[in-house]
């Protein structure tokens, strides 16, 4: 009979053990939204690194799909989506509740007085005496301070996609320029080559050995640029590469001159609405404000007193419950918590103001220099290039006729090709600066509002995919 009591008491106070430790988790209204996005964005990202498929890049890549490989390959991106989904997770940990452990009891009276052999155990049951029981509202904002630190996260890999779009994409416009760099120079090197024949011809029939000499310098120094200008765009394509987690000697073709340039489909005035409303950076300094003055509202519950129940019964002789009430008598303690808690709120909201202002300057600077650019490039492509084109066309008629010089006509090709490598120096200088946008943005400007192109742009064909769009591709999607 007593083991048969004693083992069912065991069972009750197990089974309501069980039950509280199930407990639940106090988590604050938005936590669902905060996961499903989660889940969402995260798809590429869930399987093992050595279990993906990443995509081929096809002969002749396009910035797109160059991009979306380097958003599935890149692990500092992949490590801030795992970072994100940690934050994440630790919202249920934040607000779970009952947050102490249960402390189970048991006690034997050794008396010698007349008692049932039942009624000399005692059983006890109650919170864990070195963790108190928390007041539930102190849970639950707990969970709200951990959601803004998970939202923060979010925004935080947000702004490192796009810092990862930025850095791919100036790459890409510098390899683009680097080999219109290497084409002007072949293009070079053939001049100096028909100047050298010339000037050795014009020495043969009695001209003057310096001119020569300043030929051969000059077609030296022009394989000498062949060679360098090849060098860099190696580099450039190793670079390249190792964004993508490609091997460095990988074949990788740059895009030609002909290549349009990403179109700008918003006026200043969209571009600047959007930057204040969807900068990442200022996103994430926003939602940790939202989590100081969370966690200053928690640090004030600390007035709030903690109370841990507890319940017992010996045998059949006594069944007791009652709490112990946790008094705030830390009061320094509690106040120094208060104190900074605020000092911290006011540094972040500090921060944010000045982060305002830094994006907005950064911005505007940058906006500035991509028309900048653009002008620029106008300038060249649809005036200078024209008239120096007129100008070779002419000297080479007059060459013809005797009425120039070799050298006159070496010297109107030449501007035609610097006047070619500015163009594409401007058009690389564009394209990075719109990457610096999007980055301050934080958003795609393929999905800003239709806009007429400036002039010195060419619109890309409407079935481009945006720089968002291939970061959601899977990776069977985007193979050739």
């Amino acid at each position: 009979m007593y083991a048969y009591c004693a083992a069912r008491a065991v069972a009750s106070l197990t089974a309501l053990a069980a039950v509280s430790l199930a407990g639940c988790s106090l988590t604050p209204k938005g936590t669902s939204e905060a996961r499903a996005h989660l889940a969402e964005t995260g798809k590429p990202y869930e399987p093992r690194f050595e279990d993906r498929v990443l995509p081929d890049l096809p002969p002749e890549p396009t910035w797109s799909e160059v991009l979306h490989r380097a958003f599935l390959a890149n692990g500092d991106l992949e490590s801030a989506y795992f970072d994100w989904k940690a934050a994440v997770d630790r919202i249920d940990i934040a607000a779970a509740w009952p947050n102490s452990r249960l402390m189970l009891g048991y006690s034997y009276t050794l008396s010698a007085g007349n008692m049932k052999a039942f009624d000399r155990n005692t059983f006890s049951l109650s919170p864990d005496s070195m963790e108190s029981l928390l007041w539930p509202s102190k849970a639950a904002k707990q969970g709200e301070v951990a959601l803004a630190q998970a939202r923060e996260a979010g925004a935080r890999f947000r702004a490192a996609k796009f810092e990862l779009q930025r850095r791919v994409l100036s790459a890409w416009a510098d390899y683009a320029v680097q080999a219109e760099r290497l084409r002007i120079a072949r293009e070079r090197e053939l001049l100096a080559r028909f100047t050298l024949d010339t000037a050795g011809s014009r020495v043969r029939a009695g001209g003057i050995q310096q001119d020569l000499l300043k030929a051969e310098v000059e077609s030296e120094a022009a394989r000498d640029s062949v060679r360098t200008a090849e060098a860099n765009l190696a580099a450039g394509r190793a670079m390249l590469n190792g964004m993508l987690g490609r091997e460095p000697e990988s074949p990788l073709s740059a895009p030609g001159p002909t290549s349009p340039p990403r179109p700008l489909p918003a006026d200043d005035a969209v571009l600047i609405a959007t930057a204040v409303e969807q900068n990442p950076e200022l996103e994430a300094l926003a939602h940790r404000v939202q989590g100081r003055t969370d966690a200053l509202e928690r640090a004030r519950l600390e007035w709030l007193p903690d109370i841990n129940p507890m319940a017992a019964f010996t045998g059949s002789a006594s069944q007791a419950i009652g709490a112990a009430v946790m008094l705030p008598t830390t009061i320094k303690e509690i106040e120094g918590g208060i104190k900074e808690a605020g000092a911290t709120l006011r540094r972040s909201e500090a921060v944010l103001r000045q982060a305002r202002s830094d994006r907005a300057a950064s911005f505007v600077a940058t906006l500035i220099a991509l028309r900048d650019a653009e002008r620029q490039a106008a300038l060249f492509e649809f005036r200078i290039v024209p008239a120096t084109e007129r100008i070779v066309t002419i000297t080479r008629q007059s060459y013809s006729a005797g009425g120039a010089e070799y050298l006159d006509m070496i010297s109107a090709e030449r501007a035609l090709l610097d006047a070619r490598l500015i163009i594409a120096e401007a058009h690389a200088m564009r394209d990075k600066r719109l990457a610096e946008l999007e980055a301050l943005m934080g958003t795609d400007v393929e999905t800003l509002v239709e806009a007429k192109p400036s002039r010195a742009t060419s619109p890309i064909p409407n079935h481009a995919p945006t720089a968002s769009a291939a970061a959601s591709m899977s990776p069977q999607e985007n193979r050739p």
